[in-house]
């Protein structure tokens, strides 16, 4: 199964390309802004570079947040007119299990994202198997959370004094070999590509108004 993987909602405009399982290409750029205008030519390479058709794809996977607001809605859309105009499944994945899943993990941990705001999303796991939802927590009230193995994320230095005995990871965001690999056998009605919004945008209208 070929699978195309996007990923635009953190701090990464990432896509990789793998068939049943292995990496065929993969790119990742750092950028906190600009994931509109770079993420078609970056697809257009990785597609170049796995020497596939867009025709050749059976699966598109693409994060659904947390993460930005702007980078998500360019991600998923991008991912969703593809999948329309080929005819494929689009499978949406929590950014924080794709954290958890771009390396082995042993033990219970934590992925994190500063959300900002005096927040971080963060997601408990056990190897890399989610344990609950995610959520956004106070910063404060990290320190309440079970005492984790591994932490992993861009929100991690929000932790390294409360966990000074963790394995750290301070990846940008996850791995999109890793996220390609999730939706390898994943069942496509379980994973909508619908967005994680775990509180309201910080966005405000003329005058200060709220969308």
């Amino acid at each position: 199964m070929r699978i195309l993987a996007i990923d635009t909602a953190l701090g990464l405009c990432s896509a990789a390309v793998v068939d049943d399982g292995r990496a065929l290409a993969t790119a990742s750029e750092a950028m906190q802004m600009g994931h509109q205008e770079r993420l078609a030519p970056l697809v257009a390479e990785v597609m170049a570079e796995a020497n596939l058709a867009f025709a050749d794809l059976d699966r598109i996977a693409v994060t659904v947040g947390p993460g930005s607001f702007t980078g998500l809605r360019v991600g998923l859309s991008f991912a969703k007119g593809l999948g329309m105009a080929l005819d494929i499944p689009v499978l949406g994945f929590d950014s924080l299990v794709v954290i958890a899943a771009s390396a082995p993990r042993a033990g219970p941990g934590l992925a994190l994202i500063d959300a900002r705001r005096g927040q971080a999303y963060v997601r408990s796991f056990e190897d890399d198997r989610p344990v609950g939802d995610s959520q956004a927590v106070r910063l404060e009230d990290l320190a309440g959370l079970a005492s984790p193995a591994w932490v992993a994320g861009p929100g991690v230095d929000l932790v390294r004094a409360l966990y000074p005995d963790a394995d750290v990871d301070a990846r940008l965001a996850g791995d999109p070999v890793a996220l390609a690999r999730r939706a390898v056998q994943a069942d496509p009605g379980a994973h909508a590509p619908a967005p994680v919004y775990l509180r309201a945008p910080d966005a405000k209208l003329p005058g200060g108004i709220d969308p």
